[in-house]
């Protein structure tokens, strides 16, 4: 990065709009929109907030839960596609680098996504959570190594993680450990009642403190038409969707920047002063002079998953070309399809 030293980041809470790829991207697409004119040059979006998070997986039985889920996969995000083309643009229009959460559509299957825009459009990681959580694992996939990466960008080296992820240390090692200057975290929000939020805001300020990095985290906000919707289409009571909300940016040492935001729709805004990172890690800097690798050490395998792979005669076996081109292979110079989002 050499001289920058302090960029202006935004963690967004926004409200999806239900059941609707397309318009909950243009509600996406109006907030980066607004947030250059206050001078962002980073923003946070929520975990899977394109369409929205598949709350009915955690308050319907899976005998149920089909329609529901058949909806989801209709109104999911394919990658590239006119969705992300249009946050693509609104990232290039802004200067702006852009985090944020889809549900991605790859043929019959679905996936809980973190797409990373640079300032100036271009798609520079295409990450999939790794182990869904609970009821999750019935809706999306798994994902691969190869997201466990930070990445340059225009305003930094970026990390990202979705929600329980967190809770994976070694998954948080393998992105300090790649140099992350600013860690994007992302959880659903209007859920699983307020000692998620609570739970979800000791997870950040801990990673924050374990890296020496800011932490830029968002969830998403149901209003009270959103919530008695899915309860009608669900059968669902009010409990399960309520709650759930941390939206902030954390210090390197592990203190808010402003007030977080528990409710509501918004942004917390602040700017990054990346010297505290440096103070912070000449305390203590976990994957330098406060680490023992002759004792601890992760093996981290990037390489991104094949479902087809071909043999040919007179070679060996190597993975489907189309399959292949389906994952960023070097995040940090390539991205998907050469570029084209």
């Amino acid at each position: 990065m050499g001289a920058v030293t302090t960029i202006r980041a935004a963690a967004v809470q926004l409200r999806p709009e239900l059941y609707s790829r397309d318009g909950t991207i243009e509600r996406v697409v109006a907030k980066i929109d607004e947030l250059a004119t206050r001078g962002v040059q980073f923003a946070t979006f929520p975990e899977t907030v394109v369409p929205n998070y598949p709350y009915f997986s955690f308050v319907q039985p899976p005998y149920q839960m089909l329609p529901e889920q058949i909806r989801l996969m209709q109104e999911a995000v394919t990658v590239p596609s006119p969705a992300t083309q249009a946050i693509a643009d609104a990232a290039s229009r802004a200067g702006m680098v852009v985090s944020i959460g889809v549900n991605e559509r790859d043929g019959g299957s679905l996936f809980n996504t973190q797409l990373l825009f640079d300032a100036d459009g271009a798609l520079i990681q295409r990450r999939r959570k790794i182990t869904p959580t609970y009821h999750e694992r019935i809706i999306w996939g798994q994902g691969d190594g190869s997201g466990l990466r930070a990445v340059d960008s225009a305003v930094g080296r970026i990390g990202q993680l979705a929600c329980w992820e967190h809770y994976n240390p070694l998954a948080r090692y393998a992105l300090i450990a790649d140099g992350e200057q600013i860690h994007s975290a992302m959880f659903p929000g209007s859920i699983f009642g307020d000692l998620f939020a609570r739970q979800a805001e000791v997870q950040v300020r801990n990673h924050a403190l374990e890296s020496g990095v800011f932490v830029v985290v968002a969830t998403a906000w149901l209003d009270p038409d959103q919530q008695a919707q899915l309860m009608a289409d669900t059968g669902c009571p009010i409990g399960p969707i309520s709650g759930g909300c941390f939206t902030a940016i954390i210090t390197p040492q592990g203190e808010p920047l402003g007030e977080p935001l528990r409710s509501g729709q918004g942004e917390v805004i602040g700017d990054l002063d990346f010297t505290l990172i440096d103070k912070r890690k000449a305390f203590m800097d976990s994957v330098g002079h406060y680490s023992r690798p002759e004792l601890l050490s992760l093996l981290i395998d990037h390489t991104p998953s094949a479902y087809i792979h071909r043999r040919f005669p007179g070679s060996s076996i190597v993975p489907d070309p189309q399959e292949s081109a389906m994952l960023l292979t070097d995040p940090v110079t390539t991205s998907v399809d050469g570029g084209v989002v």
